[in-house]
């Protein structure tokens, strides 16, 4: 018969905590998952961000991080 495993949900080890940054500098969001090297999608609202001039979205094992450069309001 078939084994079938179920693989545990990715789930938040340390969640996204609010950020203040002057504008124009750069904002760094940071959260942890349980499981490393996860696929992860940036969202703000229904648009998924992309890596490039504004973003930058760095991930290393179970850590992410999100760079938001030139930060001005409309990125709260």
């Amino acid at each position: 018969a078939p084994f079938l495993s179920q693989a545990l949900p990715v789930l938040f080890k340390h969640w996204l905590k609010n950020e203040e940054v002057e504008e124009g500098r750069t904002a760094v969001l940071r959260c942890e998952l349980t499981k490393p090297n996860a696929p992860v999608e940036w969202r703000k609202g229904d648009v998924v961000l992309q890596p490039g001039d504004k973003y930058e979205i760095r991930q290393e094992g179970a850590r992410v991080e999100l760079f938001i450069y030139d930060a001005e309001a409309q990125d709260a």
